[in-house]
This record gives structure tokens, sequence and C-alpha cells, in this order.
């Protein structure tokens, strides 16, 4: 999207909130991989009054933020929150590889619990596609909001919605298909995470917080410099037909298939016009 029970908070486009199987952290690599240079260029842009101490990673998934923010402030000590116990080891064994295990701390929570654990006074907040996924945003704001130490800084990341690698007229038979399997998840994501792509600074200001700042980042990566975009759409679209077939007209569910039957001359590891595009929006606030 952060829980045990409650949703997950890492990059909740590619999957259902409870899911906590491999295939949701082999997304959650991907998209750090695939993303990282963009990650970087968020955590660089945070306009922080001095370099953050303590700083806590909301639904951490495997790791992407933590890692981005121990990169560019490697003096601090990051304390990685997520409802997966398997995000979280992987994320330990990551730290460990990288000898920076000493500055991460996880912790194994639901952020929909009324109490959270004790995530001490951090200078910096980071929740990278997290709050959309919360039972109650206002509420999990306001926590943060106690929580914060006074200087601190919230940084929100929100998506857009989910990644697009396709052309507009690809595939040649059904062209406009990825549209339709957006739309098509986008439906079901409305009736259970109504606010993802949300505006969050009016509810940054409800909760008591003041916007210091706000970027967005657009994603526009051609899929032939990197083999792992290729793996990244492939991934993606498998988890869109896991939860949309349903929703799909019968020649486009055909269409998808082949795009994702790597026997096939047509399937997406083939395909030499890939193109990731996504976009995503921060906010960065203080305490009023």
């Amino acid at each position: 999207m952060a829980h045990t029970s409650g949703p997950h908070q890492g990059h909740p486009e590619h999957g259902h909130q409870h899911d906590a199987g491999s295939g949701q952290a082999e997304v959650l690599d991907l998209d750090a991989d695939v993303l990282a240079e963009h990650i970087a260029a968020i955590t660089e842009w945070l306009p922080l009054n001095s370099e953050p101490r303590q700083i806590v990673d909301l639904a951490s998934g495997t790791g992407a933020g933590t890692f981005a923010l121990l990169d560019h402030f490697p003096e601090a000590h990051v304390t990685a929150v997520d409802a997966v116990p398997g995000h979280l080891q992987r994320l330990r064994d990551k730290a460990c590889a990288r000898g920076v295990g000493e500055h991460v701390h996880t912790v194994l929570a639901d952020l929909d619990d009324a109490t959270w654990p004790d995530l001490g006074t951090p200078d910096l907040v980071w929740a990278s596609a997290a709050m959309h996924h919360m039972a109650d945003p206002g509420r999990a704001l306001r926590t943060v909001r106690d929580l914060l130490a006074p200087d601190g800084l919230f940084a929100v990341i929100e998506l857009a919605g989910l990644p697009r690698f396709l052309p507009p007229g690809a595939p040649a038979g059904r062209p406009g298909l990825e549209d339709r399997l957006h739309a098509a998840a986008d439906r079901l994501h409305a009736a259970h995470v109504p606010h993802r792509g949300a505006d969050w600074g009016p509810m940054l200001n409800a909760a008591g917080f003041t916007v210091a700042g706000k970027l967005t980042v657009a994603v526009d990566l051609d899929g032939s410099r990197n083999p792992a975009i290729s793996h990244y759409a492939l991934t993606v679209l498998r988890r869109i037909r896991a939860v949309a077939a349903a929703e799909l007209a019968k020649d486009d569910l055909a269409a998808l298939d082949e795009l994702l039957d790597t026997t096939s001359p047509h399937s997406i590891p083939r395909r030499k016009d890939l193109v990731l595009r996504t976009e995503r929006t921060v906010w960065a606030a203080r305490r009023d």
C-alpha cells in the first residue's frame, strides 16, 4: 500500500488488500526496481528543515521507500510498518544484504486498529500508496499528526491509478484493450478503495496539517531500455486478469490471455513497443 488484518498499503493498484502471497511481493520488488529513479527524486524533493534521524515508513511493503530514504539519509533509522509478515521478512533480508540492518526496525501492525503501536516521534513519516487503503483515512491522518515531531514532515504519495504499458492501438485485433482493462479495474477499486487517486490536500488540512509542498512525478519509460518493464507489465496484467476477468467482454479476455501467453508471438515479453506510463503525486505536510 501496514497491518496484520487490515489493508495492505504498499502498492494497492497491484492486488487485493489481503494478498500476502509472493506474487504481491514480486510486484512490489519490480515496482521498486523500475521506478527507483523516480522514488529517489521524491526523497530529494522533500522540503525538510533538517535531515531526519527517525523515519517511519507506513505500509512499507518490501521496502521501496525504506531503502530510497536510507540511500538519501544514510544516518537515519527507519521503522517499517506493514501488515504482511512475508513482506517484512523480505525487507529485513534486503536490509542485511545492503549492510543497513542496524538502521531498519520492522513492525507488524494493522493501521486500521484504533490504537497504533509505539512508533516513536519521527521526524519524517512516509506513506506511499498507503492512505487510500485506510478504513478511516481521517483518523489515520490525525494519528500521524499526533506522533510526528513538532517540526516533522509527513509525505503522502498517491497513485493516479494502474500503470499502463501498451500503445493505444494495441493489440491489433482489440485496440484500446488496456483502456477497457483499466475501466474494469477502476470499477472494482471504486467500490473497495474509494480514496485511491484522492486529493489529499484538503484531508491533510482537516486533520491539522499545513501542506508545505506538492509534487507530481510523471513516469514515461521506454520498455526496450529496461527488460524489467516487460516482466512488470506481465505481472501487473496477470493480476488485473485475476481480479477483473468477470468484468471483461469475451473478446477482450481472449486478447488479454494472448498477451499473457508467453508462448504466443504476440505476448507481452515479445513486444518491442512497451512503455511504462504512470503518475504519482506527493503532498508534504507539517503539523499546524
